[in-house]
């Protein structure tokens, strides 16, 4: 029997401390590199992305209204499109995309744990080797207690808000706010947007925004959830529009559009602060990134017991067991997503080292310049349309009454989804990851088709009865 621990804050804090992690500190320089070093036009990218992320809660917040069974997406999809569409979520979700995600967050504070403890060189192999010890502490603790990973979110949360307000205020007061922005504008603008090359600053983007729907998967886990699940959906990703457009100009004033990189928040706190100061800035950071890997991790060990709730995986019976000592946590869930994280820890690490060169449609890319995480986040926003539709349907159906929630926000929604998966179409190893996700959502597909009539489909009053899940 799970408890029903997290209330408002928490699903809050989710949200924003997954969003609001390292994406923001180690991407804020790509979107700038796409987009000419013009600061207006990658305030716009900000602004265009936080559109799709915005809009996108708040339809698919009118989804979480209606069900709180386990599973988020998967629930969402099988109660609103269809269970071959929820058994395809639930797989690419749970196998590809978050352990994927967490595991290049994961390797992401090795730079700045590395930054901390005084390491000048860029190390591939020590950001691994931190990453795979962040990883474990965090599947430990959310595994042994609900509470300690979600009082670890909401700790996080609010420490990594402070480096990002402070810099963002500091760098646009002492910083050349005005030049900056002057020197962006009028033609200097238009010569940014000829060629459509900033279209892949979405591929970053979409990185630094990612990670606001984990915290559907722990929607049986929130207090109240038809309730508060829905208004943390809403007002999480206005509040990260805001912290990020702050910072972006900060740090794009203190240093110039040319000088941001991956170290910006360390230079400019070294230059604000000194050393000492800095690195006080840096526990900051790391805390905000470790909050990510915390946040990511504390979803992700839920979603392969949701699907083996309904059938829809091999070995059900084992992973949809859950450990009364642990208060009802499914153990055997936590160790599958916990191995594939390491997996992918290590397939990244191959990756970044090697110095082969790949031949595909006549294009040479160096394997080291792959990225496991960033296409599978764009691939998902297209997922993400199949939900915004169902949305209309109900709204046309009558079921919605609100017009503004019903079509306007999911028809954004989808606007917002396509540009940013613009972002990875004109990525050059676009199709290498086109194919992997494809191939994950073909196999479910083929599992749903071979199984169909085991997996189990019912009301949420019926899956509450069944599974005794309290509040």
């Amino acid at each position: 029997m799970q408890k029903r621990n997290y209330g408002l804050f928490t699903a809050i804090t989710m949200i924003t401390g997954i969003v609001i992690g390292s994406g923001i500190f180690f991407k804020a320089d790509d979107v700038l590199n796409y987009a000419n070093q013009n600061v207006w036009l990658g305030v716009i990218i900000f602004v265009v992305a936080a559109v799709a992320v915005i809009f996108g809660a708040l339809t698919i917040s009118q989804l979480a209204i209606r069900t709180d069974k386990p599973g988020g997406l998967v629930s969402y999809a099988e109660d609103f499109v269809g269970v071959g569409a929820a058994t395809a979520f639930g797989w690419f979700e749970s196998f590809l995309y978050l352990p994927t995600l967490d595991a290049v967050v994961a390797w992401a504070s090795g730079i700045y744990v590395s930054n901390l403890l005084g390491f000048d060189d860029f190390s591939i192999t020590r950001n691994t080797i931190i990453g795979f010890i962040a990883l474990t502490f965090f599947f430990v603790i959310n595994t042994l207690s609900a509470k300690a990973g979600g009082f670890f979110q909401n700790f996080s949360m609010i420490i990594k808000i402070i480096p990002l307000v402070v810099l963002a205020i500091l760098g646009l007061i002492k910083g050349n706010t005005a030049g900056v922005m002057s020197g962006a504008a009028g033609q200097a603008f238009a010569n940014s947007v000829k060629g459509l090359g900033f279209l892949a600053a979405f591929g970053p983007i979409a990185f630094s925004y990612d990670g606001w729907i984990v915290s559907t998967s722990i929607c049986h886990e929130i207090k109240n959830s038809k309730k508060n699940l829905p208004l943390a959906l809403s007002l999480a990703p206005i509040g990260v529009l805001i912290v990020y457009l702050a910072y972006f100009l900060g740090v794009t004033s203190f240093l110039g559009a040319e000088n941001v990189t991956d170290n910006a928040v360390y230079e400019v706190s070294t230059a604000i602060f000194g050393s000492m100061g800095a690195k006080v800035v840096l526990v900051a950071v790391v805390i905000s990134i470790l909050g990510t890997v915390n946040g990511v991790s504390l979803g992700l060990i839920r979603l392969p017991y949701s699907m083996a709730l309904r059938n829809m995986m091999p070995a059900s019976k084992i992973f949809k067991k859950e450990n009364k000592k642990l208060g009802g946590i499914p153990l055997n869930s936590a160790l599958l997503v916990y191995v594939l994280s390491v997996v992918y820890l290590a397939i990244n690490q191959l990756i970044m080292t090697s110095e082969a060169k790949l031949h595909f449609f006549g294009k040479e890319v160096a394997v080291c310049n792959l990225d496991i995480s960033s296409i599978a986040i764009c691939v998902l926003y297209l997922t993400y349309i199949v939900l915004y539709v169902a949305v209309i349907k109900l709204w046309k159906k009558g079921e919605i009454k609100n017009v503004f929630l019903g079509l306007i926000c999911p028809i954004l929604g989808i606007v917002g989804s396509l540009i940013i998966f613009s972002g990875s179409v004109v990525d050059p190893v676009f199709f290498i990851y086109a194919l992997i996700c494809l191939i994950f959502i073909a196999i479910a597909y083929i599992f749903y088709k071979v199984n169909k009539d085991k997996i189990i489909v019912e009301s949420d009053e019926e899956f509450h009865s069944r599974t005794d899940i309290a509040e």
